[in-house]
């Protein structure tokens, strides 16, 4: 059996407002929520089979200006929706900006960027 990926951990500014608007845009629901490692709080979003992992310390350094040229940088999260259309539409009254819009096999997608500058790729194949 191939390996699958669970989870992935990336630090916000707010766990609990990303979760909202994940939720909302998504479909996704709050697995778990509480204290974490180095006297942080993380919040657990996603589907039964995987999540994201949001978190934040009591302080945040800034990130980079752009992390493709960051070594270990978050490039962006993928997510697979049935509707391209209706999630765009989302995420403009979510307050985003969707951009980069691109057909290609076997799918088509856009990206945005949220409140704290991490990159979104929306993708809907067939």
């Amino acid at each position: 059996m191939a390996a699958r990926l669970e989870h992935t951990n990336f630090t916000v500014t707010d766990p609990d407002a990303t979760a909202r608007w994940m939720c909302d845009l998504f479909g996704w629901h709050v697995r778990w929520r509480g204290d974490s490692i180095h006297n942080g709080r993380s919040v657990h979003v996603g589907t039964e089979a995987q999540y994201i992992a949001l978190y934040r310390r009591p302080e945040i350094a800034r990130a980079q200006n752009d992390s493709y040229t960051t070594l270990g940088g978050l490039n962006h999260i993928a997510v697979v929706v049935d509707d391209i259309d209706a999630t765009e539409d989302a995420v403009i009254k979510t307050g985003f900006t969707p951009q980069s819009h691109a057909d290609y096999e076997p799918g088509k997608r856009f990206y945005f960027h949220d409140n704290d500058g991490i990159e979104y790729e929306i993708v809907q194949y067939g």
